[in-house]
């Protein structure tokens, strides 16, 4: 090895999978060195993910196709190399938490690794102990993998990962399933573990939150071609804010370039009243198995009109009440209605038709050998018949952005896109009552956008619920925000009201964002939260009034 040679250097690396026509990376080369952070951006199938899956290791043990170019590690090819040998270098936290946990306890999937690298026994737990500490979630030491959250399920593939201490550290969307304020604490760890010496690369669509780990560069992809290699300032100041999420001033700064006249500003009424209840908690009570209650005397009522924002901690039993909406889940005590009727007698298919719900994990959704039948599956078992499902397959895909897909494997697709193939695998059931399950996982700005407009106004469809981390997407669309903490409701009401509490935000662990920030500011003009395309003649008009 060359003293002086970089963790990580990549050159000409292009990679085909064996059935697609395209390339899925075309000539990409860099190289990051130790002590550096590099953010890696780009839409939902832009290669990311191929990207690191070429560095780790995965192709092509595991992955089939073409492959050519020069990947270095630590100055060696890691095709020579055994998988114990290049697992003590690359360590890798995937976009989906349910394929990298394999154990049933916390304790032994963050001992997995070390284990199979026949570690000693007090050498294991010694790692175990101090990686739990340094994640702060030794209260999961003894939990069985099963029953943690989406988020918690997150923080123990990552310390599954650092267990074993590697020095090129690739993490792909780590913080997609993480409350805003866990999400802090790992963009500050990553830095940490960066400034110790390592090379880390951060794949993530959340560009601004990605900021506070003060990357030093920034890779941004489109199309499986590296667009732009450079300083992070360098990228903000050139990428589309319609399709990058960017800090509010950023963005702003770019959208007001544009010129907008005063006849821009528009007053927005006032959101009409809320109709008819779809679906009602009360006083829900529920623990998995023996184990100590997670919902707490739950009452909650969601009306026909409204978009609700429900939010809180890891852990706060945000999906585990809202399971309880598909049959999925039955209370210990209380009564959940769908549309009116106690659903203890109904059964998950017979609720389907009124609540659809997209899980937050698409592996725990998808089965079928083609997205044609992933599409019609549902449909048909409803009562559909054959013919009208199978028309339905190219709007429903044409809704997601995914039109042209119809006979992929579903398996064969990026995250970001599976998890777009889930929604709309739920709504071409045409449920009344949406519920998606951290909707933004995966997902580039652009498309949850396009994605969001799509939702409202598709036809039928009543009632949205988003559970989410994602603040800015309640600051945009909601109508309603539900705040929980330790299964129970801590707030619930207006976006414009509970979003302000600063006091309450802190407790459940929700970070103010830029573009809330800025909302609150131009309050008193627009009379109602807005996105960031609709804020920004608002405060050109706030500049002109300076």
């Amino acid at each position: 090895m060359i003293e002086s040679s970089p963790p990580l250097a990549v050159d000409g690396l292009t990679f085909r999978y064996r059935t697609a026509a395209a390339p899925a990376l075309s000539n990409m080369s860099f190289a990051v060195g130790a002590g550096e952070l590099l953010l890696i951006a780009g839409g939902s199938g832009s290669g990311k993910s191929t990207l690191l899956r070429c560095l780790n290791g995965l192709i092509p043990r595991s992955y089939g196709g073409d492959l050519s170019g020069h990947i270095a590690i630590d100055g060696q090819d890691p095709a020579g190399m055994g998988l114990a040998q290049l697992a003590q270098l690359v360590g890798t936290i995937l976009q989906d938490p349910d394929r990298q946990i394999v154990t049933s306890y916390v304790e032994r999937q963050v001992a997995f690794g070390p284990e199979n690298l026949s570690w000693p026994r007090e050498r294991i737990r010694a790692a175990v102990q101090a990686t739990l500490e340094r994640l702060r979630i030794t209260e999961l030491h003894g939990r069985e993998t099963g029953g943690l959250s989406g988020g918690e399920r997150q923080k123990v593939a990552l310390a599954g990962l650092l267990s074993m201490n590697p020095r090129i550290l690739l993490l792909d969307e780590p913080l997609s399933s993480l409350d805003p304020a866990s999400a802090r604490e790992a963009l500050a760890l990553f830095r940490e573990l960066a400034d110790d010496g390592r090379a880390v690369l951060l794949v993530e669509h959340r560009v601004e939150d990605a900021l506070v780990a003060r990357p030093e560069r920034t890779l941004f992809m489109q199309d499986g071609r590296q667009v732009f290699l450079g300083p992070s300032d360098t990228f903000l100041g050139l990428a589309d804010p319609r399709e990058v999420k960017l800090p509010a001033d950023v963005a702003l700064a770019a959208l007001t370039a544009e010129t907008f006249e005063r006849s821009n500003v528009q007053t927005f009424p006032a959101r009409p009243a809320p109709g008819d209840a779809l679906l009602e908690f009360e006083d829900i009570r529920f623990g998995y198995g023996d184990g100590p209650e997670i919902l707490r005397g739950i009452s909650l009522t969601l009306r026909e009109g409204e978009v609700v924002a429900i939010m809180g901690p890891n852990g706060a039993g945000k999906s585990t009440l809202l399971r309880h909406g598909i049959g999925l889940l039955r209370p210990r005590s209380g009564q959940v209605r769908v549309a009116g009727v106690d659903a203890r007698g109904s059964t998950v298919a017979q609720l389907a038709p009124t609540v659809g719900y997209v899980f937050q994990s698409p592996s725990h959704m998808l089965f079928a050998p083609s997205v044609r039948a992933e599409l019609t599956f549902g449909p048909r078992n409803l009562g559909m018949d054959a013919a009208t499902a199978e028309a339905a397959v190219p709007m429903a895909l044409a809704q997601v952005g995914l039109s042209g897909f119809e006979d992929r494997a579903p398996l064969s697709l990026s995250f970001g896109q599976q998890k777009r193939l889930g929604i709309a695998a739920v709504l071409s059931m045409r449920p009344r009552v949406l519920v998606l399950d951290e909707p933004t996982a995966g997902q580039d700005y652009g498309s949850t956008q396009a994605l969001m407009r799509t939702i409202g106004g598709l036809e039928g469809l009543a009632a949205t619920v988003l559970i989410t981390h994602d603040v800015d997407m309640a600051v945009s669309y909601a109508t309603r925000v539900v705040l929980m903490r330790e299964g129970q409701i801590e707030s619930d009401g207006p976006p414009e009201q509970v979003l302000a509490d600063r006091a309450l935000l802190q407790r459940c662990r929700v970070v103010p964002t830029s573009l809330l920030e800025l909302n609150l500011r131009l309050l008193p003009r627009t009379g109602r939260f807005l996105p960031i395309e609709q804020l920004a003649p608002y405060a050109q008009a706030e500049m002109r009034n300076i």
